[in-house]
């Protein structure tokens, strides 16, 4: 076996899936010459993830204006003086015109009830309002609000088809003796578009929210109808108040709304919305046969007054733009409702993951600390520990010299993916007993491991990345679990190791929590979805059976951890099996690396989807554990930032209380089992003190990066494999480096050219790029 040039070749029926990177074979890459660089536009994944975020802002917002979540005003005037309204307007009609600088008022003609209903439509109670009037032949004029007309247009239409008439409300209700004049033009014309939109029609009847009678006008509303009136409008307030709002009941409702003197007309006032109207279409039931036997007739207002009707037809760019008004509405309410649904499925998720995780941890954690507890034999038998590594100058010196230290016999082999910074040479000159050096051109990380697998002397082997560093226990508690030959590989314990930086601890309670907590789930549910490149372990005869490690996906860790189910091997997870590396830094290079696990991990699942149909272990990781790495994985995390969308939404707009107590209660039972986790692996809490922090900041990079990973995806785009800068702070005890180690490696100037530039020359004379 030590003596193989070549990996296995991959066994029947393997699949390779779409968006493969095809850098991970070594594909050339051409610089870009100063002179003909072109400028790129921006990507596809990063314009849709742009787009898609703004369109739900939008769908959000607008829904928020239809529904007076925003821009609305509920603030109502008291009583102010009268001194400036015009007497005859107090003393006067219900009507009043002060279009083309006239101010006269108008009185309804005896035996004459104009019907005014306001605040609606109602999905609910104006169906059954326009249904009593019909049934009683009589005809109302209706004040409605642009924000309700927006929503349901059909009652509109409703209206106009069946005779009455349709004045203004304003949009969403506000006091106008507050509001500017421009603000009073948007009310009126957004009121207009709504009409325009739902029925084809424009009104000349306006009536102010929070009006009554013609003698309440005082000093503050006065000047308002002056200026409605100069737009066109007449306004309309009432001469009985039926405060039918109240719910004082069906007979006082009539009461009020009866006119005083017999055979008086009048305009009078009820609702057909904003609240529990049952009271008024009881009422309303028995006040029109009632009044109609004295003689009355129920008209729209323009009948009452012998004028032209109110309402005017819509055509042209008018129209068009109030039916696409009317579009635009019903998909916010539409898209908010998906968004809706979509948060309850991801609480539904979040919620379930957790009491996954808690419960079964929980069973984990008592079932391998028993002391009588074993998984078998002990494993004696030295190891094979494979390190790919390409230009890692400034860590492999601690990392071999952590292997050098081990507390079980290693054989250590160093695979050099063609470097250029003398990796391969620093290896070389520590002169550590047991370790060899293998060097190939640049291939990629899989191509290097399936090199490392050839080479290898034993039957078990380790695998590990080229930043990291073992505690001297790690190998010994790795092996432990191949003493039940069911077992086919082993996760280890991976830590972040440069956890002093705020971005190194919110990955170190990533790593605690969402992943080491996840695989005890994982493992009690026998579906570990992946071996972690930084430590895990593997039967040669398992790595055989399932062709090596695959160059088909960016995540050759999942990709080999799926195989390995389908091929009926128990994956397990050691807890002790600690390994501390080296995470990224920067936002730049944290983004590179999980856009590349969240691609790999969706090529993994892609390639691996023909295991939901199979029978036998094959069927069993199909059947549970694919669905879920994709819900826990992929589609919940994809829905998670809704949590923080309507967050957002809900502390600008409203609810505000409630929302953040929602949130809060999410983020407590993250911090519980995040304190949990920190517990089971012995960690100091004080790094949970940035977890609030963690969730408003650090989660919505993950969300954007797992987007551009689906958009990816979908788009059939194709990601290469990127190089993190390394720093090389931990020694080989996992802690910041010291000088005395430094000082071992003694590396050489680096070579590395700027991006782009093309990677060493192989021994075959062929030129590759460099891939991590």
């Amino acid at each position: 076996m030590a003596n193989r040039s070549r990996p296995p070749r991959p066994r029947a029926g393997a699949t390779r899936s779409p968006g493969r990177a095809r850098a991970a074979k070594g594909t050339r890459s051409r610089p870009a010459s100063p002179r003909g660089r072109r400028r790129r536009g921006l990507p596809l994944r990063r314009l849709l993830p742009g787009l898609f975020l703004c369109a739900v802002v939008a769908m959000l917002l607008l829904r928020g204006y239809v529904h007076s979540e925003i821009m609305a005003d509920h603030r109502v005037r008291p009583e102010a003086a009268t001194g400036k309204v015009p007497e005859k307007i107090l003393d006067g009609g219900p009507v009043i015109d002060t279009r083309d600088g006239k101010e006269t008022s108008l009185r309804i003609p005896d035996h004459r009830i104009v019907l005014t209903f306001d605040d609606g439509p109602d999905p609910t109670w104006t169906p059954r309002v326009l249904d009593v009037l019909k049934r009683h032949h009589a005809h109302a004029t209706f004040f409605v609000t642009g924000t309700m007309a927006s929503r349901y247009p059909a009652l509109v239409r409703r209206m106009v088809a069946e005779g009455h008439e349709v004045g203004l409300h304003t949009f969403n209700h506000p006091d106008l003796s507050y509001q500017s004049r421009t603000r009073i033009d948007w009310e009126l014309s957004q009121n207009q578009l709504a009409l325009a939109g739902a029925a084809g029609v424009r009104t000349s009847l306006f009536r102010p929210p929070y009006s009554s009678f013609a003698d309440a006008m005082d000093d503050r509303s006065w000047p308002v109808a002056e200026y409605i009136g100069s737009r066109g409008y007449l306004t309309v307030v009432n001469n009985n108040d039926s405060e039918d709002w109240k719910r004082p009941g069906v007979r006082t409702i009539i009461a009020n709304a009866t006119p005083k003197k017999a055979g008086e007309g009048a305009v009078v006032l009820m609702h057909d919305s904003g609240g529990n109207r049952a009271q008024t279409l009881a009422a309303l039931g028995r006040y029109l046969p009632e009044l109609q036997g004295r003689g009355y007739k129920f008209t729209n207002l323009t009948e009452a007054l012998g004028a032209p009707s109110a309402l005017a037809p819509v055509s042209g760019p008018d129209l068009w733009k109030g039916r696409a008004w009317i579009w635009l509405v019903a998909a916010s309410d539409s898209v908010t409702g998906i968004l809706v649904a979509c948060l309850a499925v991801t609480g539904s998720l979040v919620i379930a993951r957790f009491a996954l995780m808690l419960l079964l941890s929980f069973a984990h954690a008592r079932r391998t600390r028993r002391h009588a507890f074993a998984w078998g034999p002990p494993v004696t038998e030295p190891v094979t520990v494979l390190v790919p590594a390409y230009n890692e100058a400034k860590c492999i010196t601690a990392t071999v010299t952590s292997l050098a230290r081990s507390e079980h016999p290693v054989e250590i082999i160093v695979i050099d993916d063609g470097s250029t910074d003398d990796t391969a040479g620093i290896v070389e000159r520590l002169g550590l007993p047991g370790v060899r050096v293998v060097r190939q051109r640049n291939a990629g990380k899989p191509a290097a491991l399936n090199r490392g697998i050839a080479h290898a002397s034993h039957d078990i082997i380790v695998m590990m990345d080229g930043d990291t560093v073992f505690e001297p226990a790690t190998v010994r508690e790795l092996v432990r679990p191949f003493g039940d030959p069911r077992v086919g590989a082993v996760a280890g314990n991976a830590k972040v190791g440069n956890r002093d930086s705020l971005i190194g601890a919110w990955q170190h309670i990533e790593y605690v929590m969402g992943f080491n907590l996840d695989r005890r789930m994982y493992d009690m549910l026998r579906c570990m979805p992946t071996i972690p490149g930084a430590v895990g372990a593997f039967r040669r005869d398992a790595l055989t059976r399932v062709g090596g490690m695959s160059e088909d996906t960016l995540a050759e860790d999942t990709d080999i951890t799926m195989a390995l189910h389908r091929d009926g091997w128990h994956v397990v997870y050691a807890e002790k099996a600690r390994a501390w590396t080296e995470a990224p830094e920067t936002v730049a290079q944290l983004w590179s690396q999980r856009y590349r696990w969240s691609y790999g991990t969706m090529q993994a699942i892609w390639k691996h989807r023909h295991a939901v149909v199979e029978r036998g272990p094959s069927g069993r990781f199909g059947r549970v554990g694919l669905p879920l790495v994709s819900l826990f994985m992929v589609l919940a995390p994809l829905l998670a930032p809704l949590i923080d969308v309507f967050l957002l939404y809900g502390v600008l707009f409203g609810p505000t209380e409630r929302t953040l107590l929602a949130w809060l209660g999410v983020l407590a039972i993250q911090a519980v089992c995040a304190a949990y986790a920190f517990r089971l692996d012995k960690e100091p809490m004080t790094h949970l003190l940035s977890l609030p922090l963690q969730q408003i900041l650090y989660r919505q990079l993950m969300y954007v990066v797992l987007l551009q990973s689906w958009i990816t995806a979908l788009t059939g785009g194709r990601l290469r494999w990127q190089k993190l800068r390394r720093t090389g702070e931990l020694d080989a005890g996992g802690t910041p480096r010291g000088k005395d180690l430094a000082d071992l490696a003694e590396p050489r100037p680096a070579r590395e050219g700027p991006p782009g530039t093309r990677g060493q020359r192989g021994t075959d004379g062929s030129e590759r790029r460099p891939v991590a």
